[in-house]
């Protein structure tokens, strides 16, 4: 049978997401979970498919993966087994059955992020890692101004990271959400895809933006340019978090999980 689950995960310890020689990633720590729940440690090996490919330090509320499996086991059970064998800051939050037909990653209709943003004259502590920081007071509303033209379909070449493998740069940023609890901003993204590096390329514009290096008018120029040297620098990944895939209803998985509204 095929299997998916949501993932949540504290990205700091982890040189990202895809299995890498080290073992030090999140794929092959959920992977070797598996297989000691499984029984399968000293052969085998469940190999999993995610939604989305994150960066080393960045975190995940809700990664989706799948994986075939012949073993018989209640969804409760692949659940509390698994996370048995994971580490405190990797948690499994479901599990579900689904249909041969459900891919993870091609099966989405969209995928979504959130960076978390800390606005304080005083570097972050507490939240070291888990927060972006600036120092200097942002504007709502020229970081408003821009992130409306930054949606809808464009090339996003001038957001993308040298070594992303995507076939085309052009995307379509369906929505940037921007809202502010206290010290802390909470910019929301949704797209049919990203490119690699490409909020964090964007953050680091919408940041010059409402600090007032630049106008909101400045997006449209960088856009235009198709060119990574015309955007601001790439911004920290400590805030960004995979907020996870959207699929359409007939799939039966979580929208969200828990963990959603637990970051500011």
């Amino acid at each position: 049978m095929r299997l998916a689950l949501g993932i949540s995960y504290n990205g700091q310890a982890y040189q990202g997401w895809q299995s890498q020689l080290s073992g030090l990633t999140l794929q092959d720590k959920l992977e070797a979970a598996l297989a000691k729940f499984t029984g399968q440690d000293s052969g085998g090996r469940i190999s999993t498919v995610c939604a989305g490919r994150t960066d080393a330090g960045v975190h995940g509320l809700m990664q989706v993966v799948h994986f075939d499996t012949d073993l018989a086991r209640d969804t409760h059970a692949w659940v509390r087994g698994t996370n048995a064998h994971l580490p405190r800051d990797i948690a499994v939050q479901w599990a579900y059955e689904v249909p041969d037909a459900f891919h993870c990653r091609a099966s989405a209709i969209s995928r979504r992020y959130a960076y978390i943003l800390l606005e304080s004259q005083v570097r972050p502590s507490v939240d070291a890692g888990r927060v972006g920081w600036v120092y200097k007071p942002l504007d709502r509303q020229m970081m408003g101004q821009a992130a409306v033209l930054l949606t809808g379909e464009h090339d996003f070449s001038s957001f993308r990271a040298s070594s992303c493998q995507a076939m085309s740069p052009v995307k379509t940023l369906q929505r940037i959400d921007i809202s502010q609890r206290g010290a802390y901003w909470r910019f929301e993204f949704e797209a049919n895809a990203f490119l690699h590096h490409m909020i964090r390329n964007i953050m680091g514009c919408l940041i010059a933006i409402g600090q007032g290096k630049q106008s909101p008018q400045w997006i449209s120029e960088v856009l235009a340019a198709r060119d990574r040297d015309a955007a601001a620098p790439t911004f920290s990944p400590d805030g960004l978090y995979f907020l996870g895939p959207r699929y359409d209803a007939h799939w039966g998985l979580p929208d969200r999980t828990d963990a959603y509204d637990s970051i500011p």
